[in-house]
């Protein structure tokens, strides 16, 4: 790892191994975690608005851990 970082660069190192996707994936999941279990809003309004913050996250999830596919025609 660490030749590859000196031959490559840190940049486009992070970008070949595919950190940044797994860092987004921790911070995805951080951000799930510090919310906890329950809804912490107490309005009605304001709890639909945490609810979809929850589904944007999980939707987040789901597509950082689809593969990339290529299809050959």
């Amino acid at each position: 790892m660490l030749r590859a970082i000196k031959r490559l660069g840190r940049r486009l190192w992070k970008r070949w191994s595919g950190y940044h996707r797994r860092s987004l994936a921790e911070t995805a999941m951080s951000r799930l975690k510090r919310m906890g279990e329950r809804l912490s809003a107490r309005d009605p309004a304001r709890q639909v608005a945490e609810v979809q913050i929850r589904c944007a996250i999980l939707n987040t999830f789901n597509a950082l851990g689809m593969p990339d596919t290529i299809t050959r025609a």
